[in-house]
């Protein structure tokens, strides 16, 4: 996206002098318009932008659950969250997600996955590591490493307590996905096997 100089520094939190001293420098690249203006590729910006120390940035934490019939495990976690990081002199904020710990498009998710690698977060936060994701979150804890990203698991090694019950969930879903492809969303073959699927999970 090519942007004029203005947006440009409101965008990196940073002068339009800066903006010119790197240009003088070779830092970056310029491209002019007909008339004479500056524009920046964005792109291309946030990949030399300075980011804040991890120190000053703030502390983010995480909180998921599957479903909204488990607001009431949702709400345990955040207030865990927020006692810990209050207790550690954090400045803090909570991100709350519903949704699969195999689903990757959470809205959450996206937003933290984005701060942290624009460099906006200092430290993250999570009750378990499976909050983040059942599989995959050692990608998103390489993000925190190379943009200096502070990881915290209060309960390091631990299983939440719902989780037998949540794994379950996040088959039945992926069967879900697969049998909905193979036989249409609507069809009398799917619906009964997921009726069958459903039926064998709750006698677990």
């Amino acid at each position: 996206m090519k942007v004029s100089i203005g947006q440009a520094a409101k965008e990196l939190g940073v002068s339009q002098e800066t903006l010119r001293r790197w240009e003088a420098a070779g830092k970056i690249e310029v491209e002019r318009t007909p008339n004479g203006h500056r524009r920046y590729d964005l792109a291309k910006l946030h990949g030399i932008a300075p980011r804040l120390p991890a120190a000053s940035r703030p502390t983010v934490a995480y909180a998921r659950v599957s479903s909204h019939d488990q607001r009431d495990d949702l709400t345990r976690q955040v207030a865990l969250l927020e006692t810990f990081c209050a207790a550690n002199g954090w400045s803090y904020e909570v991100i709350q997600d519903f949704g699969s710990g195999l689903n990757y498009h959470k809205r959450g998710l996206q937003q933290l996955i984005k701060r942290i690698g624009a460099g906006e977060v200092g430290r993250l936060v999570l009750t378990h590591k499976d909050r983040l994701l059942r599989f995959g979150s050692e990608i998103i804890f390489s993000l925190c490493e190379l943009t200096n990203t502070e990881v915290v698991i209060i309960n390091q090694g631990q299983q939440p307590v719902s989780f037998e019950e949540e794994l379950t969930q996040d088959v039945l879903e992926i069967i879900t996905v697969f049998s909905a492809r193979l036989y249409g969303s609507r069809s009398r073959k799917n619906r009964q096997l997921i009726e069958s699927l459903r039926a064998a999970a709750e006698q677990l």
